[in-house]
């Protein structure tokens, strides 16, 4: 199909984002055509994979709306394609190694009805071939500007209520399109990994909470299209795009105290043993974090311009304990009242 939406309007736009995916993109599809909630319309984005295998894949699901890229635009770029093509209010990313419970669309949409001033939903995701535990409840921001997914393989805890997170997880999540594109979509520059986290701290400092929603549940591969967690690519992609985050988006009276703490936490992690082969990638990736600064600049500028709430505030919405960054804990905040 091509990238001319139609004129009918649906309540969610799922976007799926394919690059060397294989078959999870086929059993991401199958979970999709599998909801108990039809008010939604599929787009994947086949993102110039040099494996035909995702276009043919896409192509047996007639729900799917396929757009073909020429070129890798980055799961950042692609995002924000799917975000213009959209017909819903709600864009939903969905990883293609991501796999949704039945009930996974009409938990959200039922989200947004019970809280209908929160523009911002993310899921429970599951660890795919360990679903005991947990693939991560929300994304956490700690005062060492390390995010991370809370709760990323600790046991699953089971009922858990609603609240206020960081920020969003990338892989399964629900955000208002409008607001997506009021803020800027995804920040390109990033290419892939960390874009989530750098949206979910512009929603933060815009005022604009994130709420996780338990009973969402998909099953997540996670880097599947990548190589895995340990990939040089994700390494190198995943450590210069946390610089980035924190130099863009941290207040300017919270850099003094998170930029050496962050500093000193990369330091400690690339020490460790068993992430010492990938020290010489992360100092790459620190040598272009900083090759990047200059762009980034500017857009710190216009983030911060931008920001409506106080850095006290978004200092409340971080963990400073290091036993939760180091145990990867969910930090879970009671819903504020919107009135």
């Amino acid at each position: 199909m091509d990238e001319a939406a139609a004129d009918d309007k649906v309540a969610l736009s799922v976007c799926v984002i394919a690059y060397n995916s294989g078959p999870t993109l086929a059993r991401c599809l199958e979970g999709l055509q599998a909801q108990s909630f039809a008010d939604f319309e599929t787009l994947v984005i086949e993102n110039a994979s040099p494996d035909p295998a995702d276009a043919d894949i896409a192509g047996r699901f007639p729900f799917v709306r396929l757009i073909r890229n020429a070129q890798n635009l980055g799961f950042a770029g692609a995002g924000n394609q799917a975000a213009r093509l959209a017909r819903g209010r709600w864009l939903v990313l969905l990883n293609p190694d991501a796999y949704a419970d039945p009930n996974w669309l009409e938990e959200l949409a039922a989200a947004s009805r019970r809280h209908p001033k929160v523009r911002a939903f993310t899921s429970r995701q599951l660890d795919a071939s360990r679903p005991g535990l947990l693939d991560g409840l929300g994304d956490v921001m700690s005062g060492y500007g390390i995010p991370y997914r809370g709760g990323y393989l600790n046991p699953d805890p089971g009922d858990v209520a609603e609240g206020e997170v960081f920020s969003p997880c990338g892989a399964a999540m629900m955000i208002d399109r409008e607001l997506f594109l009021e803020l800027g979509g995804f920040d390109e520059q990033f290419f892939c990994y960390g874009e989530d986290v750098d949206l979910g701290y512009r929603l933060q400092l815009a005022g604009e909470p994130t709420i996780v929603v338990p009973n969402a549940v998909v099953r997540h591969e996670g880097s599947a299209s990548t190589g895995g967690p340990k990939s040089e690519f994700a390494v190198f992609h995943g450590t210069r795009n946390r610089f980035w985050v924190v130099f863009k988006d941290t207040p300017a009276l919270l850099l003094p105290i998170v930029v050496p703490l962050h500093l000193a936490a990369v330091l400690y992690i690339s020490s460790r043993k068993p992430n010492r082969p990938h020290a010489p990638i992360v100092w790459r990736a620190f040598k272009a974090a900083l090759a990047g600064l200059p762009q980034l600049m500017k857009s710190r500028a216009a983030v911060q311009r931008a920001r409506r709430v106080s850095a006290l505030r978004i200092a409340s919405a971080m963990t400073w304990d290091p036993r939760d960054l180091t145990g990867r804990r969910p930090v879970i905040r009671p819903l504020r009242s919107r009135g």
